[in-house]
């Protein structure tokens, strides 16, 4: 009886999720508060619903712009169900951008970033990301009306195309990370990447650190700044509204004793789904920027 009830809602689940689309970010709210005043109560409102924030930035050195990064009892059970590299989801990013006269609140989709991430696991973590999906909306409804609406992807992507995402033939896809090293141990490799932290390297500053240590993960978030960095190529890509200011900052994560960043022709591409291959050109240097950056940390 027990099976045959969990196999119905299996089907249910799966067939709830086969024929939808999903888009990269969800507008929370609007309001009329300043950008500070809103980043004060989006951080008070963050941490009374238990979610748990990681690190806090202003990307591209923009005054309209400020992220909090935060993560949650969901997101790391979600990770230690498979460990590896779906570590690459255990935080997940507000935008608060002001637009005009208006302050816009806007978060990364969990279940977008879940499908793209697990990718053929995402169903042995699909009740995770439904009740962060709804704790997330709480938060919101206690900050202004509620919007709902996705954005970043005006058809949206569907599951199964999600679940396997590459922006076109050839592209890199989520498993094509670059792999920065292997280390004897992983505490190892946390030492290096901790040690160049602390001695600082140019143009990239740590935003924050998630730790699942039963996985022997760690998920790093920097900041880029530099003629090259976010203020450079943040204003070619980020040209619709609502802005897409959840899209950074970028990550490391370590796994047991390897290094990897997501290919930025991956995971620039999943944040930006329907820019043109025009607009991609004028950042191709991006990508090969990036990792040069942050590779200074195993150096």
């Amino acid at each position: 009886m027990f099976r045959a009830l969990a196999f119905t809602l299996f089907l249910f689940i799966t067939d709830s999720i086969i024929g939808q689309s999903y888009a990269p970010y969800i507008l929370g709210t609007t309001i009329s508060d300043q950008l500070e005043d809103a980043r004060n109560t989006v951080e008070r409102e963050v941490e009374l619903a238990g979610l748990e924030i990681a690190g806090q930035y202003r990307p591209a050195e923009d005054n309209n712009r400020w992220i909090i990064v935060f993560t949650s009892s969901e997101l790391k059970n979600a990770v230690r169900k498979t460990g590896g590299l779906a570590g690459f989801a255990a935080a997940l990013r507000i935008g608060i951008t002001r637009e005009g006269s208006q302050t816009k609140i806007s978060y990364t989709n969990p279940v977008y970033w879940g499908m793209a991430y697990f990718r053929d696991d995402y169903e042995k973590v699909a009740e995770e990301y439904g009740a962060l999906s709804a704790k997330l909306e709480k938060v919101m409804r206690r900050i202004g009306p509620f919007d709902g609406t996705s954005f970043g992807s005006e058809k949206g992507i569907e599951a199964e195309k999600l679940k396997k995402y590459r922006y076109m033939l050839g592209m890199a896809q989520f498993d094509d990370t670059i792999e920065f090293g292997k280390f004897s141990s992983h505490a190892e490799a946390v030492k290096k990447i901790d040690g160049s932290i602390k001695a600082g390297k140019p143009d990239i500053s740590l935003v924050y650190k998630v730790e699942i240590p039963e996985k022997e993960i760690i998920l790093y978030g920097f900041a880029l700044s530099g003629e090259k960095g976010e203020g450079k190529f943040l204003p070619v890509i980020d040209i619709s509204e609502p802005r897409h200011t959840a899209f950074l900052p970028y990550e490391v994560l370590v796994t047991g004793n390897e290094v990897h960043m997501l290919h930025g022709r991956f995971r620039i591409a999943l944040s930006f789904p329907d820019l043109t291959m025009g607009t991609f050109t004028k950042i191709m240097s991006t990508p090969p920027t990036i990792k040069k950056m942050l590779a200074q940390l195993v150096e």
